[in-house]
């Protein structure tokens, strides 16, 4: 078994884009990513999962049908799945995604801001 220690700073050197999340570590059938977001992202819900937004730098909002939570470094959300909701930053954010492998980060909807699966950094 070989294993490593995974320094985030050092991870989020090597990308520049937004809400292109980027594979860092497998949790059993589950995904550890980083992204970078920045703006508006799209309204979508995932049906079979919850998904976990851990903010690592800046602050982010996650707008839902009647209410937004604003998140800020060292703060997290655990979006129940089938929760339509939205994620967005005004200034650059850097957050951490924890959902099983294979999950489309657009949910429900096939988008511009659709991004690959399985893309590690």
């Amino acid at each position: 078994m070989s294993f490593e220690k995974i320094n985030f700073k050092e991870k989020f050197s090597k990308f520049s884009e937004h809400w292109q999340p980027k594979v860092v570590a497998n949790l059993n059938d589950y995904e550890i990513k980083l992204v970078k977001i920045k703006d508006d992202f799209v309204w979508h819900l995932h049906e079979e999962t919850d998904e976990a937004f851990i903010v690592l730098e800046g602050q982010m909002h996650i707008e839902f049908e009647d209410r937004t939570v604003k998140l800020t470094k060292g703060e997290m959300l655990v979006v129940p799945k089938g929760t339509r909701h939205r994620p967005y930053a005004e200034q650059e954010a850097h957050i951490m995604i924890v959902e099983p492998k294979d999950i489309r980060n657009t949910g429900n909807i096939e988008d511009n801001l659709t991004a690959p699966n399985d893309e590690w950094v």
